[in-house]
């Protein structure tokens, strides 16, 4: 049976430069992939019916798993939802994926929940990619550095 994962982090940044390290390609190559991995996004419309495609590739051995989605809901600074589907069979499935960002006092309350997690991929697995991916998110959105 397909499994979720929920995660939730306060960021100390905007809810709209958050988001926008969601939606920008150049920007998810920086943080999205688990560590040991390295990220290239072949293709990003980030707009509601938009789709996307990337590949993690494993650093040390060169295997590549990559996939695609669509966008199903994008509003800037409040929520990103998208699907997911591998391009190994053996990962199948369609997973979707909610992101929520909310104002706080000290930043953004993020929360995110990845449904359809194919049976293959151990929860606890998406768990540690997520986490070592946001701490990278993190410290790409919190940096202020001046023009």
């Amino acid at each position: 049976m397909p499994n979720t994962i929920h995660l939730h982090r306060v960021i100390r940044a905007k809810p709209e430069k958050i988001s926008r390290a969601f939606l920008d390609a150049d920007a998810m190559v920086k943080w999205i992939a688990p560590n040991g991995f390295t990220c290239k996004v072949h293709h990003m419309d980030a707009r509601v019916g938009g789709t996307f495609k990337m590949s993690f590739t494993n650093f040390t051995t060169g295997n590549a798993h990559s996939f695609g989605g669509v966008y199903l809901e994008v509003v800037p600074g409040e929520c990103i939802r998208y699907t997911d589907v591998f391009d190994d069979p053996r990962l199948s499935g369609e997973m979707i994926t909610t992101v929520t960002f909310k104002k706080v006092s000290y930043g953004t309350e993020l929360n995110i929940t990845q449904e359809g997690i194919p049976d293959a991929i151990p929860p606890e697995a998406c768990y540690l990619g997520w986490q070592e991916g946001l701490i990278l998110l993190t410290k790409l959105v919190e940096a202020e550095i001046p023009d």
